[in-house]
């Protein structure tokens, strides 16, 4: 049952006929959407006084361009929960990119408040109906794997980020630190942080909603105050030296108001002005005169212009000399190319009087957190000082696969079920497919792979599941599974007890050309691996061409056993503490609740799950969802308890479904559906049960009005546990 209503579409100022028509929500905790659907700007707010603050908007300037008002009205609202609804609509809507909005809150609070979660499912529900109503565009699973939503400003920060901004604003107002070099390891969010306070620095503070903020905060709102009134409106750029990820950022910057794509520049366009303040992102990509090809001319002029020597200078300085201050994010172990400024610039930079040195310590981006990153550095590094063990966490799925074939076809499975599930590899093979399209690149055993086929924001392309990354197209970028390919060019002597490195057989020339001993090819090999493996959000895969180099690391990564799940799940007639309730959906000729109420039903023992009444099990048969689940696999399903399961992958009963490979009143297919609005309410126009197949014969399972009123999600399905 609908318990929320989005009200017709108001003229801004027709506050009496809202009056009027909502008078039992006029002093009640609602949100409220206002727009200009011909210049597509917007504005989020929530109140518990509507009348009152509609007039207050009214006399803005920039809110009497907005000309439409929709309200978002429940019985079930309170404080919290509105503020919580306005901070997720403010986030979400900034990123689907239908609107830009002119809200200058930050959402820096991530409120917390009883029954959270059911508020959660609430929201999914609000804006399936904001975009039937067309106000917002994308679905939330497609937003949450986008670089608008993962970059956007208006993103939440957590309490270690909250940290990280108040580091930075005591830079900012330090008055001897003309740079600030913040120091982060990859995943400690220097990106984020620089693109919100990018955002801050432009937003006016009467514009933000303290409520919305961590209200006892007192050092925030202090400094926060401070930063402002120093910093009125300043001339400021934000350098991103990778063209890539620049662009990724442009596009962010494009759709937030008071921020432009023009205000993200490369390190080439430092010398045509000065500004009061520059930040600069990945600052380790900040280049010297080495392998720059055509860049050469312009690095050049731009030296001459600033009056710096040309061989010895470095974009490192054309920053420090075109800003009064500077922000620069650096990872010291993220310099990846011959050409990137060298390690002494950065340490003879640190040695000046004008420079304040900080750093990010804590892992926001992989799972598995510091001890993961910790696992990866040490293992390159410093390996004896490893425990002969297995690294195992609950967290994170970290594998070492004997089988390529294997390792490619996890990571696509894994793309079926949470997008962004890439294979990257080291430099070691020609890349010949950039001449001919039809060539394979990388050939080892049986598998034949293909190159990234664009170099800029490769991953978002269309056909990149099916190719094969590099360094130079994945830094910079979140994966939610990365299957890392450690090449030939790098191997283990057990007698000497180190890595060597095989120069013939490293294809990047740009990377080798300036190179001249083979210890510092190693180092820079090295860094290349251990930036490409902390890539992966929720897991990385590694297979190693290498049988010396694949035996050293089988000594610290568990080995990926396909059979390993299946041997150890164990089948019961009478349930445990750790069992969940296993269903044969082949002998089902009634309804699901008689199924379960069956005392023939099997327990399997599954101590992954922690709460078990939320979970069952069930056979999947036929292969009419085989890219995500073989035919005849044991999968684990949640119960279905309510809100959106649009793009989810769901377990349904009809007696108006026909499964030809279930052959009863029960399908498994992905989740879609199209909503209509009438007098009684909103309900369902059509149900669209998606195959995802390898074989293109199964078609849409399609149900029509009277079809859907019995329909029952049973389960979302979690993942194949045999």
């Amino acid at each position: 049952m609908k318990n929320f209503t989005i009200t017709e579409e108001y003229n801004f100022d027709h506050l009496t006929e809202i009056n009027n028509n909502h008078k039992d929500y006029i002093a009640w905790p609602i949100v409220y959407l206002l727009k200009n659907k011909h210049n597509k700007s917007a504005y989020v707010g929530e109140t518990t006084d509507v009348i009152t603050r509609i007039n207050t908007h009214l006399k803005s300037e920039e809110k009497k361009q907005l000309t439409s008002i929709n309200l978002i009205l429940s019985d079930l609202f309170h404080k919290s929960a509105t503020l919580d609804l306005e901070a997720n609509l403010i986030k979400y809507i900034s990123a689907d990119g239908e609107y830009v909005l002119q809200n200058g809150n930050l959402g820096i609070s991530n409120h917390q408040y009883h029954e959270k979660k059911v508020y959660w499912e609430l929201f999914k529900d609000i804006w399936d109906e904001l975009r039937q109503l067309g106000i917002t565009r994308h679905s939330l699973d497609y937003l949450n794997n986008s670089d608008l939503f993962k970059y956007s400003p208006y993103k939440s920060l957590s309490k270690e980020q909250i940290k990280s901004l108040k580091l930075i604003f005591n830079c900012l107002l330090d008055e001897q630190a003309k740079v600030s070099l913040i120091h982060g390891g990859a995943g400690t969010g220097k990106s984020i942080l620089a693109i919100f306070l990018f955002k801050l620095l432009k937003t006016n503070l009467k514009d933000f909603n303290y409520a919305d903020f961590d209200e006892e905060d007192e050092e925030l709102f202090s400094l926060l105050k401070e930063v402002k009134d120093k910093f009125a409106d300043l001339n400021m750029a934000l350098v991103i030296p990778m063209a890539s990820f620049r662009k990724t950022i442009s596009n962010v910057f494009k759709n937030v108001n008071g921020l432009s794509a023009k205000m993200v520049i490369g390190p080439s366009e430092l010398a045509k002005n000065k500004y009061d303040l520059i930040i600069v992102d990945e600052g380790h990509r900040l280049r010297r005169r080495v392998n720059l090809g055509s860049y050469f001319g312009t690095f050049d002029s731009n030296s001459e212009k600033l009056g710096l020597n040309k061989f010895t200078s470095s974009e490192l300085d054309w920053v420090i000399m075109q800003s009064s201050k500077s922000i620069i994010f650096y990872d010291q172990y993220q310099s990846i190319k011959p050409s990137d400024t060298l390690k002494e610039s950065f340490k003879k930079l640190e040695s000046e009087f004008y420079t304040r040195v900080e750093k990010l310590k804590t892992q926001l981006r992989v799972r598995g957190g510091n001890k993961y990153v910790e696992l990866i550095h040490t293992l390159f590094d410093e390996p004896s000082k490893l425990p002969l063990e297995h690294y195992k966490t609950d967290d994170y799925e970290f594998y070492l696969f004997n089988d390529l074939t294997e390792m490619v076809d996890r990571i696509k499975k894994k793309n079926g079920i949470h997008s962004l599930s890439r294979i990257v590899a080291g430099y070691a093979w020609e890349w010949i497919s950039s001449k001919n399209p039809e060539a394979y690149d990388i050939i080892i055993g049986e598998n034949k792979l293909r190159w990234n086929s664009i170099s800029v924001d490769w991953i978002n392309s269309p056909n990149s599941i099916n190719e094969v990354g590099c360094i130079h197209t994945t830094q910079g970028y979140d994966l939610n599974y990365a299957g890392i390919i450690i090449g030939p060019e790098l191997d283990y002597d057990f007698e000497l007890g180190k890595f060597t490195v095989d120069k013939q057989k490293y294809k990047d020339k740009n990377g080798k050309n300036s190179i001249q001993n083979e210890s510092e090819l190693l180092d820079f090999i090295i860094s290349i691996y251990k930036t490409i493996l902390l890539r992966g959000i929720e897991g990385t895969y590694m297979y190693v061409c290498n049988d010396n180099l694949r035996h050293f690391f089988s000594q610290f990564i568990q080995p990926f056993n396909p059979t390993l799940k299946e041997n150890l799940l164990q089948f019961m007639d009478i349930p445990t503490e750790n069992s969940i309730p296993f269903y044969d959906l082949n002998i089902a000729a009634g309804l699901f609740s008689e199924l379960q109420e069956l005392e023939n039903v099997k327990f399997i023992e599954l101590s992954e799950v922690v709460d078990k009444e939320d979970y069952f099990a069930c056979t999947v048969v036929g292969e009419s969802m085989n890219k995500i689940i073989p035919n005849g696999s044991i999968c684990l399903f949640k119960k279905y308890t309510g809100g959106s399961r649009t793009g989810l992958i769901t377990l349904v009963e009809s007696r108006n479904i026909t499964d030809t490979e279930f052959g009863c009143n029960y399908t498994i297919k992905e989740y879609s559906s199209k909503k209509t609005t009438d007098e009684e309410g909103w309900h369902h126009e059509e149900i669209i049960l998606l195959p995802r197949s390898n074989n293109s014969n199964f078609k849409p399972i399609i149900l029509r009005d009277e079809e859907t009123v019995d329909f029952n999600v049973l389960g979302i399905f979690i993942r194949v546990l045999r």
